[in-house]
């Protein structure tokens, strides 16, 4: 086998469409460009998204609400980490800061804040220190006996 007897596989390859080449082609005449109008025209670019002066579809949709910024919107929303009360009866001591949270693995990242949700129950008298607490969160570990300190980032 030599090089210049290599040839693509069957199929593989599609010959390219050869218009303005007489109406007996199928592509003669109009060149499968239609009559008149932007795209019978050179150099046309119809805008992403043009529907031909029918108002757009970007247009006749509501605009978004919700966490789009604007001025009564934050930039950054802040995100917690979040630990349920559940998860915090694992703890054997009577208090449990961010520190703790974070040596056990119920949080991940470094530099997040936590957020402790109300999810489970807990039955013993603990101090909580996080960054947020949810109502429902506090009510438990208070009325087990408890406090939830919030501290400063």
């Amino acid at each position: 086998m030599k090089l210049n007897e290599l040839s693509p596989a069957p199929g593989s390859k599609r010959a390219r469409k050869r218009v303005g080449r007489g109406e007996g082609s199928g592509y003669g005449k109009t060149s499968g460009r239609g009559h008149k109008g932007a795209g019978a025209r050179s150099g046309a670019a119809i805008p992403a998204g043009y529907e031909g002066g029918q108002m757009p579809l970007q247009r006749r949709l509501p605009r978004l609400r919700g966490m789009a910024r604007g001025r009564h919107t934050p930039a950054h929303p802040t995100v917690y980490a979040v630990v349920n009360v559940g998860q915090l009866e694992r703890f054997s001591g009577d208090t449990i800061d961010v520190e703790d949270l974070r040596a056990a693995g119920l949080v991940a990242k470094k530099d997040m804040p936590v957020k402790i949700l109300g999810e489970g129950e807990i039955e013993r008298v603990v101090t909580v220190r996080a960054h947020a607490f949810s109502g429902s969160a506090k009510k438990k570990i208070e009325a087990a006996g408890g406090r939830a300190e919030t501290v400063e980032r």
